[in-house]
């Protein structure tokens, strides 16, 4: 809408426009609240895999290590055994 067609309305035609335009404001300030808090909630998530990661690789050398020494005490018992 033109400058000059702006002044054309009458006072509440206006009011009513300011009304519009306020709602609309609201509206849209209510929808960023909602995507940053999606955003944070994605942001968590994204750091928490990165730490899901980190552990499941700790337990995996963990297991390799528990592995090995149930691997050799395996052998030492049939050496055991054979003797």
């Amino acid at each position: 809408m033109t400058e000059k067609e702006l002044h054309k309305l009458k006072r509440g035609e206006l009011l009513e426009m300011m009304l519009a335009q306020s709602r609309e404001i609201e509206s849209l300030r209510d929808r960023i609240k909602e995507l940053e808090g999606k955003l944070a909630d994605r942001e968590i998530r994204i750091r928490e895999s990165g730490s899901i990661a980190e552990a499941a690789l700790k337990l995996n050398h963990i297991f390799e290590a528990a592995q090995a020494a149930a691997d050799q005490y395996l052998e030492n018992v049939k050496a055991g055994r054979e003797e």
